[in-house]
């Protein structure tokens, strides 16, 4: 897992470079040729976060709606919309996973443009699409997702944009400033010390960033067994606010831009409960929780998911190896998800 981390900026530069060349220009062309009308995104576990954080992409940058596909409606209840117009978006690592092959068998046969994204240029959901963009992610042989999960971002990010007709130069220094976020492993593990004996804990974000509050809450529970719950800085100004106590930890993820301004609220709120926040994001964030990780300033709001969660994959490895566990070996866990 730990080598896995360190690997992904070069794994960024490589689909920065060769990405066009794996199918991501033919896919773009595609869909540019179709015009859809609807965005539809199907996924299981760490690759469902990746298809979230598409989700606000499409809605916010190509103003399109976009949903994320309950897989069990085509596999177990058979249904078989009419999806005349649709792009349908399969996200997988191994795409191995039966269900996400028959979801895109059955938008394909209702008429859907599809399109696999993964790091498997050989898999069955690849084969299944009409297109495939493969991440290029190389083997990934840690049961917890880390290089595929940022590569899929990554991925998702240039399909989008070329589609959109107006690529984004920011991601030529994400490589440079990941390579330097990779780079404070010492200051992650100093960190992770306070969660060793951690029961519960929670995420939030809000934007961009409720995908990477859900992908490190899974994190935690994969190789730390804690039992970790996510939710959006909006919906835990709700009922969730109740779970808020001094002994359960709060892991804020606060962007610059949009999203991260949004969290003031919440962040407030988390205050007058004297909650013991850890902010992960801008510095003002991090300088209120009075503990945290910063991250470079500047980055695009957008862009910033593929960044923060770098250093949440580091402190779920720490923690699960400062209470004994092995994050190469989680209990009951399999690489690919095979599920209705």
């Amino acid at each position: 897992m730990a080598a896995e981390i360190a690997e992904q900026p070069d794994v960024w530069r490589r689909f920065l470079a060769d990405g066009a060349d794996a199918g991501l220009a033919a896919a773009v062309a595609a869909i540019r040729a179709q015009q859809p009308r609807m965005v539809l995104l199907v996924a299981r576990g760490t690759s469902d976060h990746a298809a979230l954080y598409a989700k606000y992409l499409v809605e916010i940058e190509l103003r399109l709606p976009a949903g994320l596909v309950s897989p069990s409606t085509m596999t177990a209840y058979g249904a078989q919309p009419d999806l005349r117009d649709v792009l349908m978006i399969g996200v997988s690592q191994s795409g191995g996973s039966p269900d996400l092959v028959r979801c895109l068998e059955v938008g394909r046969a209702g008429g859907a443009l599809t399109v696999a994204v993964t790091n498997n240029a050989a898999s069955a959901l690849a084969a299944a699409a009409h297109h495939h963009v493969d991440v290029l992610a190389g083997a990934e042989r840690a049961v917890a997702a880390t290089k595929s999960y940022t590569a899929q971002l990554l991925a998702l990010h240039e399909l989008l944009m070329a589609v959109r007709g107006n690529p984004d130069g920011s991601v030529a220094s994400l490589p440079d400033l990941g390579a330097a976020l990779v780079a404070r492993d010492a200051e992650i593990a100093a960190l992770a010390v306070r969660y060793r004996f951690a029961q519960r804990l929670l995420t939030t974000g809000r934007g961009y960033s409720y995908a990477t509050a859900r992908e490190a809450a899974l994190k935690l529970m994969e190789t730390a067994y804690v039992s970790a719950q996510a939710f959006s800085g909006a919906d835990l100004l709700h009922g969730p606010l109740a779970l808020v106590e001094p002994q359960v930890p709060v892991l804020a993820v606060v962007a610059e831009g949009i999203g991260g301004d949004a969290m003031g609220a919440t962040l407030a709120r988390l205050r007058e409960l004297d909650a013991d926040v850890c902010a992960f994001g801008r510095a003002d964030a991090v300088a209120a929780a009075a503990t945290g990780i910063a991250l470079p300033p500047g980055v695009p709001e957008r862009l910033s998911p593929i960044l923060e969660i770098l250093p949440l994959q580091q402190l779920a490895r720490h923690v699960a190896v400062d209470r004994g566990g092995d994050p190469d070996a989680p209990r009951g866990l399999r690489k690919i998800t095979e599920t209705l």
